[in-house]
């Protein structure tokens, strides 16, 4: 099926002006159907806990295939900062991080919080981010796309800086998977919320962890979801892990991962360069419009110290986002040109 006849079965009637996707996306028409159908199953006392092992393992194997990776590579979670967390915890005591400022806080804060045991967190611009890796650096930590910004980091110089220094690297993808094309193998260890881009329900978040680093990471959240066999480790006292990503598996909220199910078989339906050119295309032309240079990111900032600019597109009807002194617009699937004429007639009134 043609990419714009899926978004017209998905979203049929999208509100004009929805410029949310960077904040939370819109689900689709097959999640809320998934969604209701599993509430009343539960209602009607038929839900089992084994049976939704089924919508996460299936979820497990749709990301590792958006993202480029095997499923072993693949835990499933909650939420970005538990995993960022994680991370931090098995850095060594007086470790060099390196950010990019002004990157979101579950990729900072679970850093600095271990500033006891001194690890040094540098905060440096985005454009410089691979010249700041040294070669006491043990970890570069950032957003593919800055949630600020939506400024896209350049990957390849910050893995090829890493390597050479031996340093690691941990990958935000949470402002990127859905609208850019992502390749997690890059990395040493990606992490990715799955309710703005992806159009999850909110509580589902992944990571993903090359073989050789899975010794590095302890799992400190282990429990019954972690084992080899996971309904054979429900009590104690012999703990048997899985041997593969499944290890840093956290207890998931079931109907999080039943209407993800749907989301990800969209996105994993279309070729990822065709969301992009849909995505990408459409804040271009609205940054052309209004008069600023394209630069190929779906999110669009623009300077608001004010607030003018965001109070006259919320008063047209569009849902927009503050962000660091700018007005923030993210284009996804279902948007339109429509809702870049309903912008520029807001921010031009």
């Amino acid at each position: 099926m043609e990419l714009s006849q899926l978004v017209r079965r998905e979203w049929p009637e999208p509100p004009p002006g929805h410029f949310a996707a960077p904040t939370i996306g819109l689900p689709t028409q097959s999640t809320l159907r998934a969604l209701h159908t599993e509430l009343e199953v539960w209602a009607g006392g038929d839900a089992s806990a084994p049976g939704y092992d089924t919508a996460v393992e299936r979820c497990r194997e749709l990301y590792a295939k958006l993202v480029g990776v095997p499923g072993e590579w693949v835990a499933v979670g909650n939420q970005v900062s538990v995993w960022a967390g994680l991370v931090a915890a098995a850095l060594p005591d007086g470790a060099d991080v390196v950010v990019p400022a002004g990157d979101f806080s579950s990729v900072v804060y679970p850093f600095l919080v271990h500033a006891d045991r001194g690890v040094r967190v540098r905060h440096v611009p985005l454009a410089e981010l691979a010249d700041a890796v040294r070669t006491e650096t043990t970890l570069v930590a950032y957003s593919l796309a800055q949630s600020a910004t939506g400024e896209v980091a350049d990957a390849d110089a910050v893995r090829d800086a890493a390597t050479a220094a031996g340093a690691l690297t941990m990958c935000d993808v949470t402002q990127a998977a859905g609208w850019l094309p992502v390749d997690a193998s890059r990395f040493d260890i990606t992490v990715c919320g799955g309710y703005k881009w992806l159009c999850h329900p909110r509580g589902t978040a992944f990571l993903t962890v090359r073989p050789e680093r899975l010794d590095w990471l302890r799992p400190l959240y282990a429990g019954w979801y972690a084992g080899e066999s996971r309904w054979d480790s429900i009590y104690g006292p012999e703990m048997q892990l899985a041997s593969t990503a499944q290890r840093f598996d956290i207890s998931p909220a079931w109907h999080c991962w039943v209407g993800a199910v749907p989301a990800l078989e969209l996105f994993t339906s279309v070729p990822p360069a065709e969301v992009y050119a849909h995505d990408s295309a459409l804040a271009d032309l609205l940054r052309k419009r209004v008069g600023a240079d394209p630069t190929g990111s779906a999110i669009v900032t623009l300077p608001d110290p004010e607030g003018s600019a965001a109070e006259k597109l919320r008063a047209a009807g569009c849902a927009v986002s503050a962000r660091a002194g700018n007005v923030r617009l993210g284009f996804h699937l279902w948007n339109t040109e429509a809702d870049v004429d309903l912008a520029v007639a807001a921010l031009q009134g």
